[in-house]
């Protein structure tokens, strides 16, 4: 269904993210063309922007779905489009797939890249209203999920978008959102932070083992290969943080803040990994299928 709704109080598909998780049957598989990728540990192959990927199949399909990683491409396993790719094929382009008719490309591959981007900003803010006991601040959601979902109703609204605005404005209440869960873990006055962990911290490889980063920001973090294993993360603001090979064996990140699917699916973890109510433990991870 489009995102479209007239009442801000009215119940929004949106808000219980079903509607902004990949479904790839009803899409023209524009992951695997809008999107161009080069040729790194992530990706065997070079391919550029607006072009078939080699492995795609004429019904859009993936013909090495299952064998991605062991095939090369790593990076396909933990990309999400946050339900872009049948917003854009289903509903801005009423079924009508680029290769039916060529000249819908030139449209819907530029349209998916701002969807997607506009997807992404709803999850967050389904988020940030849950997690908010400030009814401004839920007021002010409310008005910027109303502000993309409009914009999501028509090809040429979602192309004209000023989207370094729209960006600024969800990050603006994310923040804001993040700094009252946070306060509330740090309200005691314990001093467990490291005074080093900070937005955009640089923790490659570091290892952190067991420690509680209960309300640290990780905002933007690079956490690559870094060693999380049983560490608490309760209250950690992970938005954008790079989970690529974390270890997060038996780590707790049911109640962070900002995490999403393809974070997850980047990292390693194992069944003893606790995660939010609304993801998944990625099919890679031992004991897990």
């Amino acid at each position: 269904m489009p995102f479209i709704s007239s009442d801000s109080t009215a119940p929004s598909p949106a808000l219980d993210r079903e509607s902004l998780r990949p479904d790839c049957g009803n899409c023209f598989a524009l992951c695997c063309t809008a999107l161009g990728f080069s040729r790194t540990t992530d990706f065997a192959i070079d391919k550029p922007a607006g072009t078939p990927c080699q492995n795609l199949a004429s019904d859009f399909s993936c013909t090495i779905h299952d064998r991605l990683r062991p095939r090369g491409f790593r990076g396909c396993t933990v990309f999400d489009c946050f339900g872009a790719g049948q917003n854009v094929s289903q509903n801005l382009f009423q079924g009508i797939s680029w290769k039916a008719d060529s000249a819908t490309a030139k449209d819907m591959f530029p349209a998916f890249k701002v969807v997607r981007q506009l997807h992404e900003m709803l999850w967050y803010l389904a988020e940030a209203i849950s997690k908010t006991f400030d009814p401004d601040t839920s007021h002010h959601v409310n008005e910027l999920r109303m502000t993309i979902e409009n914009a999501l109703a028509e090809t040429q609204q979602v192309l004209s978008l000023d989207l370094g605005d729209m960006h600024a404005r969800v990050r603006s209440v994310l923040m804001g959102v993040s700094e009252e869960v946070r306060s509330s873990y740090l309200a005691t006055g314990d001093d467990h932070l490291d005074a080093a962990l900070v937005p955009g911290v640089d923790l490659i490889g570091k290892k952190m083992r067991s420690r509680s980063l209960c309300g640290a920001d990780l905002r933007g973090a690079y956490l690559i290969a870094t060693d999380l294993r049983d560490c608490d993360l309760s209250g950690a603001d992970l938005l954008g943080a790079d989970l690529r090979d974390a270890r997060l064996e038996g780590a707790d990140l049911s109640k962070t803040l900002y995490l999403t699917q393809a974070q997850l699916n980047a990292a390693q973890g194992d069944a003893h990994t606790r995660l939010p109510s609304d993801l998944n433990s990625p099919t890679h991870w031992p004991d897990n299928s």
